[in-house]
């Protein structure tokens, strides 16, 4: 019984070149599908930096617009709708607030306004609340709602939060938006073309204020290569934990800024007036 060799032959070589080509379609489809994994993971991580920076825009940004509010059959505050700090942390009492240095590069601000039952949400026992939803007082009061924005690690869970600390509870920030890591606050005063920092603004420059640059970053999931990005300062930089960031800004006026100028000058008219 003669065997052909060259027939066995010619079939072993046919099954290489076909686990050959099966193993590169296997690695093909391999290197896809990580490649589309990936690529799913960057986005989903993009998305959620990106919604943690547009609510907390969003946060500050409401309350921006609150600040000087009051009832028109109310005397003008004496306190300033606004404060800030630059890498510092807002301390003190309301009537004598000042910064203090903080170990995070993250400013802070102060926002005040008359709270009533339109302005805030409700309390279960119908009072007005801070932006913590804690009591402040009732809306019959009116009473002072006082709001402290900043950024820092949270002291239990080691991870980046903006804070929030209402007057409803003084002394008790809690976390409102995670992943956020940065806050950065410029200031516009009245009859300036220029943003500045609180660094360069005097006591008497927060009634002035007219509009505020309100820049937070985000941080994403760790990744295996160092990423870029741009910082609220506008610097490039790269982060050495290889987690992704992104920065959002936001201008937002103050609504209620050319009332409280005119009730001034209302106020400096009637004084001058009465003298005479």
């Amino acid at each position: 019984m003669h065997i052909d060799c060259r027939a066995r032959a010619h079939t072993l070589l046919e099954l290489l070149i076909a686990m050959s080509v099966g193993l590169l379609v296997l690695a093909a489809v391999g290197a896809l599908y990580h490649a589309q994994r990936v690529g799913q993971r960057r986005a989903d991580d993009a998305f959620r930096m990106r919604d943690a920076a547009s609510t907390a825009l969003t946060l500050i940004g409401q309350q921006i617009q609150m600040a000087g509010f009051q009832p028109l059959d109310l005397s003008t505050s004496p306190l300033p709708p606004l404060f800030g700090c630059a890498s510092a942390r807002v301390r003190g009492e309301d009537a004598q607030v000042r910064c203090e240095p903080a170990p995070a590069s993250s400013d802070a601000l102060l926002v005040r306004y008359v709270g009533d039952a339109v302005s805030t949400w409700p309390t279960a026992n119908g009072q007005v609340s801070d932006c913590l939803g804690q009591g402040v007082g009732a809306p019959a009061d009116r009473p002072l709602v006082s709001n402290r924005f900043d950024a820092h690690v949270s002291p239990t869970t080691g991870e980046p939060e903006l804070y929030c600390e209402g007057n409803g509870r003084p002394g008790t920030a809690q976390p409102v938006v995670s992943e956020i890591d940065q806050l950065r606050l410029r200031f516009l005063r009245r009859g300036e073309t220029r943003f500045v920092d609180a660094r360069a603004m005097r006591a008497d420059d927060w009634r002035d204020v007219i509009a505020v640059h309100v820049c937070v970053r985000a941080r994403g999931e760790p990744m295996r290569e160092r990423v870029s990005h741009v910082d609220c300062d506008g610097h490039a930089a790269v982060a050495p934990d290889r987690r992704a960031r992104l920065t959002l800004h936001r201008v937002v006026a103050l609504r209620n800024a050319s009332a409280e100028r005119d009730d001034r000058q209302t106020e400096t008219r009637r004084a001058s007036g009465a003298s005479r």
